[in-house]
This record gives structure tokens, C-alpha cells and sequence, in this order.
């Protein structure tokens, strides 16, 4: 039994119209958890025995435009860190919330129940490099190497272990210049499927939606909807029976491509599986606690 988490960033329940490119039939992911293709504000909140849809909250009571450095910090610690500061704060953690991935993240609580966690995404050098030189993790890295769990780099990535941000390994190739061959969505998926085989808790980041979403390209949206709604429908298709797979956002963004920034839009939560552990999340300071309660009692 493993829990499957996929954080994808920047993408909102907002508004259906040409502005939204999560608002598309070709998003066809969507329709197992509300029913219709695509994703917006006329979805209504619907839960099964094993499906749930809700929008949730990511605002957190503060005034201003959610961002990636306290919402990121908020949904990975159950930590109110824009009520921590009194502000919305990104894209990296804020010096005065890091504590919440430092010290009990979901990654330190699912261990302290004596179960595995891997965070499947994988990173080139030159990102290690960089986070070294000027000490800025993100996150997830953060949280992951403050949990004492090895980040994997670019022989896992060879070794068929870990997944690219951009999912194909396409990038690494061609960006990059490193010797990777590119890998269908459903390649990249079963690497997912295969670490909940392992692990009891498998998390996978994907953040390119938030960077369409500051493009304000329709088109650029499209060709990375194309990429993660069959990795996304593979996964789903193919969860084990015993597996529970969760996803949600840290802000509003990709929903709206007539603006720059992000929005105050809820943020979807789609969970398949043992769904009772999720009914009552209401915001994404709700998704750690649940997920760990999850585990605790499975």
C-alpha cells in the first residue's frame, strides 16, 4: 500500500472560457474525478467509494497573491507559513519558515512511522551546483534533504529510478547537452508506478504549468497539457488496487492567461483510492495531515 503524490504547481479551479487552458476537452485526465474533460470553476465537488474532487483553499487567511516559497512550504508541512509571515512569499522558502521542512515535514513524519519515502524527480548537476553555491533549495529539496533522503541526480535518471522535471528527459538532451534518451509519458510513468512497488509514499513535482502560466502562451500550455495528461492517465489507469494517488497545486495560475501572476483561486484536489482520509481537507494545509494519517493507520 503506497500513496502516490503528485504535485503539479500553479494550476487553479477558475473560470471556463478561451483564457483557460485547463478548460479543454483534450484534458481528458480530469474527467475520471468530475465527470468532464478539462478543469474549472463549474466542476462541482463529487466523491465515490474511491474518487474524490473538491477545490480547496490556498489563500491561507492572507491577503495578496499566493506564492510558491509559503504555499509549497504550507501543503508539505500542515504549517500556516504565509500566516508565519504574515505574507505570501516565493518562489523559494522564506529564511523564517524553512523550520517547517526542517524539522517535521511530511517527508520526517512519514518516517518517524517507520516507512519509506522517495522523491522520484531528478536534478543535473548544475542544479546542485547552484543550490550549493548560494545555500537556495526549494522546497521539496529542502524538505527531502533535510529528511537525510539522497536527492537523485543524473545516473538515476540513466538507471530508469527517476523522472525529469519535464517528464521525456527531452530537455537534459537537448538543453543540456547530458546523454539521456527521451522516454514516452508512459515510460515515465510506470518509473512512478514502479517506486509505489517500493515505497510507501512516492512524490513527483512537475512545474512547468506554473512557467506556462507566467508566459501567458496558449500554445506553450497545450504542448505541456499534450506531455502530462497521458503521464497522468497512465498512472491512474494502472494504480494497484492498494494504492492511493493524490494531487493537488500550491496556487492558482495556469488558469487564467489574460494575467501574469497568480491567482486567488482555489486549487483542485484529486485523490483515487482510500478517499475517507480526504473528504474533509479543506485547504492545502490539510493534504500533509491527511496523507500521513493515511499511512498511519494502513
Amino acid at each position: 500500500m503506497s500513496v502516490i503524490f503528485i504535485f503539479v504547481d500553479g494550476i487553479g479551479v477558475g473560470p471556463a472560457g478561451d483564457h483557460n487552458p485547463l478548460d479543454d476537452h483534450k484534458w481528458s485526465f480530469f474527467k475520471e474525478f468530475t465527470g468532464v474533460d478539462g478543469l474549472h470553476n463549474g466542476c462541482k465537488t463529487h466523491q465515490t467509494d474511491n474518487i474524490l474532487y473538491k477545490p480547496i483553499d490556498a489563500n491561507l487567511g492572507v491577503e495578496g497573491l499566493p506564492q510558491s516559497g509559503t504555499g509549497q512550504v504550507t501543503l508539505f508541512s500542515g504549517k500556516n507559513a504565509s500566516k508565519e509571515i504574515d505574507k505570501h512569499f516565493g518562489p523559494f522558502p522564506h529564511s523564517k519558515t524553512k523550520k517547517f521542512l526542517k524539522k517535521g515535514s511530511l517527508f520526517h513524519r512519514v518516517k518517524e512511522l517507520q516507512k519509506s519515502t522517495h522523491f522520484l524527480n531528478a536534478y543535473p548537476d548544475i542544479f546542485f551546483e547552484r543550490a550549493e553555491q548560494r545555500n537556495r533549495w526549494t522546497a521539496t529539496t529542502l524538505m527531502v534533504k533535510s529528511a537525510e533522503i539522497r536527492l537523485n541526480s543524473l545516473s538515476d535518471v540513466k538507471a530508469g529510478r527517476a523522472v525529469t522535471a519535464e517528464i521525456k528527459q527531452n530537455i537534459w538532451r537537448e538543453k543540456l547537452n547530458l546523454d539521456v534518451p527521451e522516454i514516452t509519458e508512459e515510460e515515465a510513468a510506470d518509473r512512478v508506478l514502479q517506486a509505489a512497488k517500493i515505497h510507501d509514499l512516492v512524490l513527483y513535482e512537475f512545474y512547468l504549468t506554473d512557467k506556462a502560466g507566467h508566459k501567458m502562451d496558449h500554445a506553450y500550455a497545450d504542448e505541456i497539457r499534450d506531455v502530462l495528461n497521458p503521464f497522468l492517465l497512465h498512472i491512474t489507469k494502472n494504480l494497484s488496487d492498494d494504492d492511493t494517488f493524490v494531487l493537488t497545486s500550491d496556487h492558482g495560475n495556469l488558469e487564467d492567461l489574460r494575467i501574469k501572476t497568480h491567482t486567488r483561486n482555489p486549487v483542485p484536489l484529486l485523490v483515487k483510492g482510500e478517499v475517507e482520509y480526504f473528504k474533509d481537507v479543506e485547504s492545502i494545509l490539510d493534504v500533509t495531515p491527511s496523507i500521513v494519517n493515511h499511512l498511519q493507520n494502513r
